[in-house]
C-alpha cells in the first residue's frame, strides 16, 4: 500500500521555457509531477501580489508548494548582526511563502566552526524555538524545516535534526537523502540503509514524521569532505531505486523534490519509478 507521496522539482523546470514560479507550477501540472520548492536561495525578491498569483496558481493545478529558504543564513555565526540576518531571512522566507500556499521552509541551518555540537544545537535550538514563536504570533502557518547537509563542517547531521524536530512542534526536519550519502562518504546508499533512517525518524517522530516527509533527492559527487556538487541521478552512484523501495515499504508521505541539474527529468523518473511497485 502507498501513501500520498509526491513528486516534483527544486524550482521552475527547465522545460516551461518562460520563467517564473507562476509558469513553473503551470509546468509541472502539465508534465505529471505534483508538486514544486519555491528557490528563495539568493533572496526573497517576490512580491506579495507575485505570491497570491503564485498561490491561485498552485490550488487550481493541484500542484503543492514548498520554500527553500536563502542559502545566506548561519544560526552560528560569531557575528550577531549575520545571525539576525539569517533570521530575517527564514522569516521573510515563511511570509511570503505563506502567502504563496507554501507551509514548509527548508534551509540549511549552521555551521559547526570552532564550537562543539552540543553548543550549535543549544544556539540552533533556542534561535528556532523563538522564530516559531514569532511565526505564530504573526499568525504565519508555517512549519521550519531545517536539512539534513552534506558537509562534516556544517550543521545538520541526522540525529541533529531529528532531535531538533522532536523537541519543538513547528519544526520538522527536511531529510536530504543524497546529502546524508555524501556526508557519509558514500554509507546510507542500500535498502536496509535507507530502512534504517525511515525506521529512526518514525521511532523518533512518529507515523506523521513519515506521513508527511519532505526529502530533497538527486545524483551527486563527493570527497572525503563529503558533498562537492549535484549531478544527474544516472551519472551518479546514489541507488535511488532502493530509497523508492524502502519509501513504498513504509508507505511515505509527503513530498520528494528532485534537485538534479535534468530537475524535471529525474523528476518523473523518480515518480516513474515508484508507482509501478506494489
Amino acid at each position: 500500500m502507498q501513501n500520498n507521496l509526491l513528486f516534483g522539482t527544486a524550482g521552475t523546470p527547465h522545460g516551461a521555457k518562460k520563467k517564473g514560479s507562476v509558469r513553473g507550477v503551470e509546468y509541472v501540472s502539465e508534465i505529471g509531477l505534483d508538486c514544486m520548492e519555491l528557490e528563495f536561495v539568493r533572496g526573497v525578491r517576490m512580491k506579495e501580489d507575485k505570491a497570491q498569483s503564485v498561490n491561485a496558481t498552485a490550488r487550481n493545478s493541484s500542484v503543492a508548494l514548498s520554500v527553500h529558504a536563502p542559502y545566506y543564513i548561519n544560526l552560528n555565526s560569531a557575528e550577531q548582526k549575520k545571525i539576525d540576518a539569517s533570521i530575517e531571512r527564514i522569516n521573510q522566507s515563511a511570509s511570503i511563502g505563506s502567502l504563496c500556499g507554501a507551509e514548509s521552509i527548508v534551509f540549511h541551518p549552521a555551521y559547526y566552526h570552532k564550537d562543539t555540537s552540543d553548543r550549535v544545537y543549544s544556539r540552533v535550538h533556542n534561535l528556532l524555538n523563538d522564530l516559531s514563536s514569532k511565526l505564530e504570533e504573526d499568525d504565519i502557518p508555517a512549519v521550519l524545516r531545517p536539512e539534513t547537509t552534506g558537509k562534516g563542517t556544517q550543521f545538520g547531521n541526522l540525529d541533529e535534526i531529528l532531535s531538533l524536530s522532536s523537541e519543538m512542534e513547528k519544526v520538522q526536519p527536511c531529510i536530504d537523502f543524497s546529502h546524508l550519502h555524501a556526508r557519509t562518504n558514500g554509507g546510507i546508499n542500500s535498502f536496509d540503509e535507507f530502512k534504517s533512517v525511515l525506521s529512526k525518524i518514525e521511532d523518533i517522530l512518529g507515523k506523521e514524521g513519515l506521513n508527511n516527509m519532505h526529502a530533497h533527492v538527486s545524483g551527486i559527487e563527493y570527497n572525503s569532505k563529503g558533498e562537492r556538487n549535484h549531478v544527474n541521478l544516472e551519472e551518479s552512484d546514489f541507488n535511488y531505486m532502493q530509497l523508492l523501495q524502502a519509501f513504498n515499504e513504509f508507505e511515505v508521505g509527503g513530498l520528494v523534490i528532485c534537485e538534479s541539474p535534468n530537475l524535471e527529468d529525474d523528476a518523473l523518473l523518480l515518480k516513474n519509478s515508484y508507482f509501478p511497485m506494489d
